[in-house]
């Protein structure tokens, strides 16, 4: 599951997720997300890139012995939303949402993108306005043209809050939404050795900031409806000698609208 996120080049280069809540569950007494196989929702996207993608539930897969529900696009998806679950697995535990799986992002041809992420939280509907629902730090090293890059990353879950009634940016309107951020930050810094000097510089590359603030709406008895991400990046002034292939900043913003869909 692969697609072009050139603004993604800072925050993606490889990333092993796992959720983390120690919230107390509470039962779900309506369906935020119906899980039936053969359901489908189709989006429009706009923004970067533009397309169309068909998101279904396949049928049942084993994933370490627990049963989840395996979710496909007929085609390759270009929006983030239906990318993050294309082959992936979720299964409902309570009243929440877990995922589990790998997403795999080539924002260019030279940095591919691997996160691998079990049982991570999407969704909680008894959430607090704010609560966390998962999280997860960690760092890895990447050598890039010869400068060895270490980057730290922390990815979020969080719930935002209710609606009784959402206009999504089309105008479509939906009822009982409620909505999740998604963000990731990051910081990537390096070592630098001046030819002919016998001790190595840190730099610090792109000092910590959010790079991906996902928002998904999910209305009652349908799902997710729309999704709007923000991806930004601001390198910092980096030494002459430093080179990388990076843009010094990146600004993108892509929507993705609910256009139509099946409940079974």
């Amino acid at each position: 599951m692969k697609t072009n996120y050139a603004l993604l080049l800072l925050g993606f280069l490889f990333l092993s997720c796992s959720s983390d809540n120690t919230s107390e569950d509470i039962p779900s007494a309506t369906n935020y997300y119906p899980s039936g196989t053969g359901n489908f929702w189709v989006y429009d996207v706009e923004g970067t890139p533009v397309g169309r993608d068909s998101l279904y539930i396949s049928g049942d897969t084993l994933i370490n012995s627990v049963a989840y529900k395996r979710f496909k696009t007929k085609m390759q998806p270009v929006g983030f939303y239906s990318n993050s679950l294309n082959k992936n697995g979720v299964r409902k535990s309570e009243d929440k949402l877990l995922v589990s799986g790998t997403i795999g992002l080539n924002f260019t041809d030279q940095f591919p993108l691997t996160i691998s992420i079990s049982d991570f939280t999407a969704f909680k509907e008894s959430a607090s306005p704010n609560e966390v629902l998962g999280t997860v730090s960690g760092s890895f090293q990447q050598n890039v043209q010869g400068y060895p890059l270490t980057i730290e990353y922390t990815f979020t879950s969080k719930a935002v809050g209710s609606l009784a009634s959402f206009t999504s940016p089309n105008n479509d309107v939906y009822t009982d939404v409620k909505s999740v951020n998604t963000i990731l930050n990051v910081k990537i810094s390096t070592i630098y050795q001046p030819q002919g000097v016998p001790i190595s510089i840190p730099v610090t590359i792109l000092p910590a900031q959010d790079v991906i603030v996902s928002t998904q709406y999910y209305a009652k008895n349908i799902g997710v409806v729309h999704t709007n991400t923000d991806m930004h990046y601001q390198l910092a002034s980096l030494p002459v000698q430093v080179q990388l292939p990076i843009p010094s900043s990146g600004d993108q913003n892509q929507k993705e609208f609910l256009d139509t869909y099946q409940i079974n």
